[in-house]
Order: C-alpha cells, then sequence, then structure tokens
C-alpha cells in the first residue's frame, strides 16, 4: 500500500471535471491525485511549492554550514577582498 502525503485526494478523472472546484476545496494544501486508488500525483498550490523549495534550501545550507563549521579557514584582510 502507498503511504497518502495530503490531506485530500481526488481521481484523475474527477480533477479533469472539476479542476478548480478542487483547488478551491483543497485550500492551499496539497491534493493527492489517485489512479486506479493509487496516488499518482500531488497536486501543490504555487505558494505551497515556493514556500517547500524554499525549505529545502534552507536545509541545504544549514548541512553546509555544519560541513564547514570546523574548517579548514583562511586568514583574509579587508584589503584582500
Amino acid at each position: 500500500m502507498n503511504a497518502m502525503l495530503a490531506g485530500m485526494t481526488t481521481s484523475v478523472t474527477e480533477l479533469k471535471r472539476n479542476y478548480a472546484g478542487i483547488l478551491k476545496q483543497a485550500d492551499d494544501c496539497p491534493v493527492a491525485v489517485l489512479n486506479h486508488n493509487r496516488p499518482e500525483a500531488y497536486l501543490l498550490p504555487a505558494a505551497y511549492y515556493e514556500n517547500l523549495v524554499a525549505y529545502l534550501e534552507d536545509l541545504e545550507d544549514a548541512k553546509l554550514i555544519r560541513e564547514r563549521a570546523d574548517g579548514p579557514f583562511v586568514e583574509v584582510s579587508f584589503d584582500e577582498l
């Protein structure tokens, strides 16, 4: 059984018939699009997707900071910059 990673589901057929209504009903949350009762895709509102990408970028930055926290460091003066 596939995990459902959304609070709302719809079928591919229903999505074709009522795209605007489903988006309105989703209320800025992800929607799992089912094909034969299995998740085929996820429909994400633009703002949700943008926040998700920003969050992933923050996680990548935090990982990079942890990796570089112990050096090596290069001493540089302001004149050299």
